[in-house]
């Protein structure tokens, strides 16, 4: 039996799902779930092999939502909007579903789903497993987990972010919270204006600086306002002087 989650908003778009899957007696629906939250838990719960999933929903998106699985199951993307469609792929997804869409393009879906599974040699698609893809949402929030819990923190909190072997730590005023990503993808993703990168493991907010102090042999550190030290390196140095114009 092969265990399935339908994850939308929209019960309209659930319920075309579901008629679509009556003709697969094998696809078992364990649960709907309407937004994120509820999905990130029942993928939890279930473990499931297969995930139709949309992207822009209530609280977190479908991308946001995956971040925070360990193991993502195979995903096929169903949303009304296009855009996301390039970025569905970078994540590996299955097959990308834009609504509305036709009982043979949803039974082409499932072909390469079970195409990829029989497949030798090969693991099914893991949406969002080390895949870049960047979301508007991302410039303004980034999602956590905490426990079992799910944490949404605005990128008006960031104090600053370190490098942490495979995760980047996220400081705020309430704690350091962990996220598995890279530096790198933090650099592109929240806005330079707001954010300076300024060591090869340090991203700081700029409304967190509140001076820069010399240091040994030429370098120089920046001092935040909550009192920690953060190392420049030499061209961190310089981007920081031209963000500020010094």
């Amino acid at each position: 039996m092969i265990k399935c989650l339908v994850i939308d908003d929209e019960p309209l778009a659930r319920s075309i799902v579901l008629e679509y899957l009556q003709n697969y007696p094998d696809i078992q629906v364990m649960q709907e779930c309407g937004d994120g939250f509820e999905g990130v838990k029942a993928i939890m719960q279930h473990q499931p092999d297969l995930v139709f999933l949309d992207i822009q929903m209530p609280k977190i998106s479908g991308f946001e939502m995956l971040e925070l699985i360990d193991a993502a199951p195979g995903v096929i993307f169903t949303t009304a909007f296009d855009e996301y469609a390039i970025k569905a792929f970078e994540a590996n997804a299955i097959d990308y579903l834009l609504k509305p869409f036709s009982a043979d393009r949803f039974d082409a879906a499932i072909k390469k789903w079970l195409q990829q599974q029989q497949s030798t040699g090969q693991e099914p698609s893991k949406a969002a497993d080390q895949a870049i893809v960047r979301h508007p949402e991302e410039q303004h929030r980034i999602v956590v987990k905490v426990g079992s819990n799910i944490r949404i923190i605005a990128v008006q909190e960031v104090q600053y972010l370190e490098a942490y072997d495979d995760y980047v730590k996220i400081y705020t005023k309430e704690g350091c919270f962990l996220k598995k990503k890279t530096m790198s993808y933090y650099e592109k993703t929240l806005s330079a204006e707001q954010f300076v990168r300024v060591h090869r493991s340090y991203i700081i907010a700029l409304q967190e600086l509140t001076r820069i102090e010399p240091f040994e042999k030429d370098s120089h550190i920046a001092l935040l306002r909550t009192g920690t030290r953060i190392p420049l390196s030499k061209s961190g140095y310089g981007k920081l002087k031209t963000v500020l114009g010094i």
